[in-house]
């Protein structure tokens, strides 16, 4: 469980949105930063993090429940930029163990570019 509670300046996405580990950005605002998951579990896979570091989904606090509509709108922008708002994609957040979260900053994963399966990516 010590991973959980990762500090931002040990955080592999916090060293993405900050330019000191490489990415394959999609798309960034204020809020938010975007890029290619390294390990694709589909045609189209991208990570939406903020850029503020939060551990978890269950770590929101109500002062930055506006992170979910950052990731949302980012979907928005997104999905229609890499071809895939028509066709359909999915939009999963892993939390914990069970759902095999491996990154301890909340993020959003994209999923499109082929028909899915019944069956979640972790």
């Amino acid at each position: 469980m010590a991973n959980e509670r990762m500090k931002s300046k040990e955080c592999i996405f916090c060293k993405i949105v900050q330019g000191t580990l490489p990415s394959e950005k999609v798309f960034e605002n204020e809020q938010v930063f975007a890029f290619r998951d390294i390990s694709p579990q589909a045609p189209v896979h991208v990570l939406i993090v903020p850029k503020k570091h939060i551990v978890d989904v269950l770590d929101v606090k109500p002062e930055d429940a506006h992170i979910f509509q950052d990731l949302f709108f980012a979907v928005q922008q997104i999905a229609p930029q890499l071809g895939i708002a028509g066709p359909g994609f999915r939009a999963v957040f892993n939390s914990g163990d069970h759902a095999c979260q491996t990154m301890y900053h909340v993020h959003l994963h994209l999923l499109g570019g082929t028909q899915m399966g019944g069956s979640l990516v972790g």
